[in-house]
């Protein structure tokens, strides 16, 4: 810890490991919102963001929780693959509704594996319609999102899902 006369103090996100400040003013210097992506223990959380001076300023958020909203099974977990997937579709489609067209992602200090959750997040978005800059390697397969891979029945609530987001 900085106690010196000498030394000076880090950010208090910074130092809890929150915030990456400089990968922050890289994403905010482009004028773009930003498609922010976090996964908690119980469920995934997308927002489109947009930076404001005095704070930033959300356009459009989907939780795992609403997910229910567009069919999607008690039951199921609402942090799997194929629930990032319907989340970054919602969350796109009510993007482009309210008239924003293009994003650049921001997973924060999430390790950046190919085919994770995050990634899955991506696709949804990219499948609705929103302009996310991003590369074909790191995107999940389509088993993978359809959730073949856990059960059957998730691949149908996956279609079904996305029948009631583009009727909503």
């Amino acid at each position: 810890m900085a106690h010196g006369k000498s030394q000076r103090l880090r950010f208090k996100r910074r130092r809890n490991g929150r915030t990456d400040y400089r990968r922050r003013m890289r994403m905010l210097r482009g004028g773009v919102p930003r498609a922010v992506v976090r996964v908690s223990n119980t469920q995934v959380t997308c927002q489109l963001v947009e930076f404001r001076m005095d704070g930033d300023n959300i356009l459009a958020s989907v939780t795992g929780n609403t997910l229910a909203k567009y069919g999607w099974p008690a039951g199921a977990s609402r942090k799997s693959v194929p629930a990032c997937y319907v989340a970054g579709y919602a969350l796109a489609k009510s993007a482009i509704t309210a008239g924003h067209d293009s994003a650049i992602l921001d997973i924060g200090l999430a390790a950046s594996s190919p085919g994770s959750r995050i990634f899955a997040a991506l696709r949804g978005m990219v499948d609705a319609g929103l302009e996310v800059p991003h590369g074909e390697s790191i995107l999940p397969d389509d088993d993978r999102i359809n959730g073949t891979h856990i059960d059957d029945s998730i691949a149908k609530a996956v279609e079904a899902a996305k029948k009631a987001i583009e009727g909503a």
